[in-house]
């Protein structure tokens, strides 16, 4: 049986350049969808799947998502002597405990295989998950449990994975399907933003990721990439065919690419909907500027 994943890294160097001037002086990691900063969704999902310690790699001008994570005594003391005891609560579920988080830089932009490999010694020679939280999947189990649920049974290294249209596929990394076999696929080749008449399938890789410390091995010998990046698509590539091979989990759920404003638009729209407080106003305001639309038409 493959050892538990307990540990978790998130990267979240990136400057966040879409949203400026908003990601001028708050991280594009604590901006909110609906009431709660994107960062959030990732670790309240890594924590369903049982990942016990957060390893966030970071860059210079993130000390607010540091902060984030601390404790507040004078706005809990404020909270709990008015009596707002769900503030308080949901407050509370926002700290993370001393030694279950960690913080590195990198310094230097080099992609998302280099900033993995940032997190190299704390890692060690265990396995871990990766979850970008620019990708936030709406799901009824949480996307990582099912993964976590999935590499239990398969071992080896597994990436979340979602159809898309031929014409998208040069935006992802795409895997090449050795055997389908419903939820989890074997994967023979992956192909880091092929042009979409080369794309092996419509496959493609998303956010969510579990994988060996094998991979760690393989980012130290690996050059730059698609991009002039270090990728970690070509990490996990090089592992096909070894002792701990590569899987692709078609996860249940929905995606929102928050990392762009569009995606992040629809998102706050989908989660508000979701939320019984929040349902009926936006569905009546939505369904108002719809009807306005349509007869200025």
């Amino acid at each position: 049986m493959p050892k538990k994943v307990t540990k978790a890294i998130f990267p979240v160097a990136g400057m966040g350049t879409r949203f400026l001037p908003a990601t001028k002086s708050v991280p594009k990691e604590i901006m909110t969808l609906v009431d709660r900063p994107l960062v959030q969704y990732a670790i309240d999902e890594a924590r369903a799947a049982g990942i016990k310690e957060f390893i966030f790699v970071t860059s210079r001008g993130k000390s607010a998502l540091e902060d984030y994570f601390d404790h507040n005594p004078f706005l809990e003391q404020e909270l709990r002597k008015k009596g707002k005891d769900e503030l308080l609560k949901t407050l509370k579920s926002t700290n993370m405990e001393s030694g279950a988080i960690a913080y590195i830089r990198q310094h230097r932009a080099l992609g998302l295989g280099h900033a993995v490999w940032c997190a190299r010694r704390l890692i060690a020679n265990e396995p871990f998950a990766v979850i970008l939280p620019d990708d936030v999947i709406a799901a009824e189990k949480p996307c990582l449990q099912q993964m976590v649920e999935a590499y239990a049974e398969t071992g080896g290294n597994m990436v979340a994975a979602m159809e898309v249209p031929h014409d998208k596929a040069s935006a992802y990394g795409v895997l090449d399907v050795d055997e389908d076999m419903g939820s989890v696929v074997s994967v023979s080749g992956m192909v880091e933003k092929p042009k979409a008449e080369e794309a092996p399938s419509n496959l493609a890789v998303i956010g969510r990721y579990i994988l060996s410390p094998s991979i760690l091995r393989n980012l130290d010998k690996i050059k730059s990439g698609a991009g002039g990046e270090i990728q970690l698509t070509d990490a996990i590539a090089a592992d096909i065919g070894s002792d701990n091979p590569v899987y692709g989990y078609r996860f249940r759920g929905e995606r929102f690419d928050c990392g762009s404003k569009a995606g992040f638009l629809q998102a706050t729209v989908a989660f508000a909907l979701a939320r019984d407080d929040l349902r009926d106003d936006l569905a009546e305001f939505l369904s108002t500027i719809s009807n306005a639309s349509k007869a200025a038409q």
